[in-house]
Order: C-alpha cells, then structure tokens, then sequence
C-alpha cells in the first residue's frame, strides 16, 4: 500500500533546512509497482472517475491526430452549476466562471492518463530517487540526473524542482505565437522561435566545465510583428541560481550591441507580452524559488486541462480561439486528475508583484496544470493554465497553449499556440555550445 502521509501532508509543513534526505530503499521499490516510474499513484481512485495509469498514450508518428474525437463531454460547468463542482476547482476557476458567466465554461471528458515518457527518463528518475538532494536552503540540487529528481517528494520545494526539470525531449527548435488580447478581444499575434537543449543533449554532450550548474541553454527571437524583430533573448539556465544568478544576454537591434540582462528574472515583464505576464510566469514558474516560502498541502483531484488535441487542431486559426475574456470553451477539454497542491508565499523583506501562488501539479507529468496569483491585497489576480498534449511522436507530455488571465483587467495571454506554424514543436534538433553564447546572438540579429 502507498505510504499515505507523503500524499496528504499538513499545510503547516514549511521547507527550512539546506538538504533532504533522498528515499529509502523501500520507498524507491514503489516507483514502477504502486507508483508510475516518476512517482504518481497507478491506481485509479475510489469512485472510478480517474482511472488506473497503464502505461500512457501509445507512441506514434501522427502527433495531431485526436485520439479522443469521437468523445462528448460528460458535463460542462458553468456560473450556473459551479458550486456543484467547487470542491474540484481552485479558486480562480471559480472566479473566472463567475467573471465571463454569460461565455465562459469548462466541458469536462472522460480522464484518461496519458502522460508517457522514454525509458530511459524513467530510469533516470528511479535513479533520482536515491541521490537528489536540495541544496543551499533549496535553491539548487545535487545528485540529479536528466530530470525530475523528486519523484517521491517530501515538501513543496522538490515539487515545483519537478516541474522545472520536468522531461521537455532534451533539445527542440520551436516556432510559437504569443498572444496578448485585450478585453475587447483585440489582437495582435507576437511570432516566436525558440531553441533550447539541455547539457546532455548537445552534440558531444554535456561538457563538465561548461555546463557546471547548467539546467538548459535557450534563444529566443521574435519573428514578427516587424516592429519587435531583430532583438534576441540568450539563457544560460542555472540550477542553484543563489551561488550563480541566471546567466542572460540580450542583442538589442536597434543598438545592435549584445549586453548583459541580469533584470531577466523574477517579476520583470515577460518578452513580448504587453505587460500581461512576469518573466516567472513562462512555463507557469521558473527560474529561482528562493522569494517565496514552499507549502506542500497535499493532493487533490482538480478539474484541469487535459488531452488538447481539439485545441491543437490544424486546422484552427488563432480567431477561432481567441475570445474576449477568455480562450473558446468549445475548443478546451478537462478531465478529473490528481494534483499536487503548494502554496508558495512571498517572504518578509522579498519583493515580487504576486504575494502568493497556488500551484496545482499533475502527478502524472510534473507540469503545472492551473496556478492562482494573488496581489499585495490578497485579491486573486491572475489565473494560469497550461493545456496539456501528449507529443506522443518522442512520448513528451507538455502543452499546446498556455494562458493567463487577468481577472482584474479582463484582458489575457496565451502562449505557445502553433496552429497556424506547421509543427510548431520540433524535437529532433541537436545544437552545439556555440549555438548559445553572445556571439550567435549577434549574428542572428537584424
């Protein structure tokens, strides 16, 4: 039977020392039996509304195929019913039905646990289990290997460590549209490109000199609109970023000089985002944890994003999904899953523009599913969601779009859209380090 007090952890559990204990021999023998290989439960739970983890969506070449066409919801919340579902929704998603009632809703499918990864992920987590450690008051990690070094964690910390070492296919070139809408539903597309590789991915691999505290390298290049074009964003992306701050360069175009960008952390404004999101909010969270302190409250099923293969269509055009207040609900799909809830709250003498998040977590794939933001007032301000898709062509689970919502201005943001951009996700990129450094910056800039 799995061990029920690391599930249901009391809310009073704060993280404090420099480094936890890695499991127990007994513990490490759950993952692959009573638990997934990277720490989820496989059982189904009691009422049979989420069903048991069998391995995942199958691989396959055709990646936007919708396995799940044929599949109506079973129900759709709205303002009307919302408190008939409220024990399963966060606080954000309750007030985003009551702010849109008249258009928002959340149609809710069938669950189905289709977060699969490569073995040898699986084998590396395994491996995690028995070595990774927080460090330096749990701004870093050492004996950590490939991704998710917490598969049976003990505190919110190694959760959201999850999360931001979660498997991404080890190396991709991606081409996205940012959205920022306004509340008329106004829009202009922002195009991105993007590559990123981790250390191990690189020809060659991993350099033990050059990628010493290195967690991945990424560029980022807007595309268009032409008024945005020609600047270039450059991370080097540390594990412990207390001892070594995130390494970041940016080629101004219009200078046309490379400069150093340490103010790219934190609450700093986001790229190309019109003041809707922070530099954190990419991905839901990133970068370093150490301004807030890190609740673990336990699990929960939650209603959340799951299975986009319908927003993800081909076919679709940013129109069709982009409406005032809020993306088309007759294009999103949730399910009933599991989640790891933590609270992270803003530490006295720390500055940050949200004072506190709550972060809910799939256990099955260690992203972010839905994160509340409250303001210095302790009003909900911003609710994020990322729109979970299974690349099942390299068994990556990650995302189609992720959006947020302002509930105080009604306008939003949505991310990592690709209908309109041909694959959008290409995962069979390999890149070098002179593809990362100052100098390939200045070249690829106009």
């Amino acid at each position: 039977m799995f061990n029920t007090k690391k599930l249901l952890l009391s809310s009073a559990i704060l993280f404090a020392s420099a480094s936890v204990y890695a499991a127990t021999p007994e513990q490490v023998a759950q993952l692959g039996n009573q638990l997934t290989p990277i720490g989820a439960e496989k059982a189904g739970n009691a009422a049979g509304t989420i069903p048991a983890w069998t391995g995942g969506l199958e691989s396959g070449s055709d990646r936007y195929s919708n396995p799940f066409a044929s599949e109506k919801p079973i129900f759709t919340i709205t303002a009307a019913n919302a408190d008939q579902y409220k024990d399963n929704l966060t606080p954000g998603q309750m007030a985003m039905l009551q702010k849109y009632a008249d258009s928002y809703s959340i149609p809710v499918y069938p669950t189905h646990r289709t977060a699969a990864l490569p073995a040898d992920v699986y084998a590396a987590a395994k491996q995690n289990a028995s070595s990774a450690e927080l460090t330096d008051g749990g701004n870093g990690l050492s004996g950590f290997e490939t991704a998710i070094p917490f598969p049976i964690p003990e505190n919110g910390l190694e959760v959201i460590w999850n999360h931001m070492t979660r498997y991404r296919g080890g190396a991709l070139e991606r081409t996205f549209v940012q959205v920022p809408v306004q509340a008329n539903g106004n829009f202009t597309a922002v195009k991105i490109n993007e590559k990123m590789s981790w250390p191990s991915a690189l020809e060659g691999g991993s350099d033990a000199k050059k990628d010493d505290n290195i967690l991945f390298y990424f560029v980022q290049r807007v595309k268009a609109p032409s008024r945005l074009t020609g600047n270039v964003l450059l991370v080097h992306e540390t594990m412990n970023q207390i001892a070594q701050p995130r390494q970041a360069w940016t080629y101004n175009a219009g200078q046309r000089r490379v400069r150093r960008a340490p103010q790219i952390a934190y609450d700093a404004p986001g790229t190309a985002s019109d003041g809707q999101r922070t530099t954190d909010n990419l991905d839901l969270f990133n970068g370093a944890p150490d301004r807030y302190e890190w609740n673990l409250v336990g699990k929960q099923e939650l209603y959340i994003p799951y299975n986009s293969f319908k927003l993800a269509d081909r076919g679709l055009k940013y129109e069709d999904i982009l409406q005032p207040g809020h993306m088309n609900p007759e294009l999103t799909r949730y399910e009933l899953h599991r989640v790891w809830k933590v609270e992270a709250t803003l530490k006295d003498g720390e500055r940050h523009i949200y004072a506190k998040r709550t972060f809910y977590i799939d256990e099955d794939s260690w992203q972010i599913a839905v994160v509340d933001h409250y303001d210095g007032r302790g009003e909900l301000w911003r609710v994020g969601e990322s729109h979970q898709f299974q690349y099942r062509d390299v068994n990556v689970p990650w995302l189609t779009a992720e959006a947020l919502y302002d509930l105080q201005s009604g306008r939003y943001l949505v991310g990592s859209l690709t209908n309109e951009e041909g694959n959008g996700f290409d995962f069979s990129q390999r890149f070098k380090h002179k593809d990362f450094t100052p100098q390939a910056i200045r070249r690829m800039g106009k």
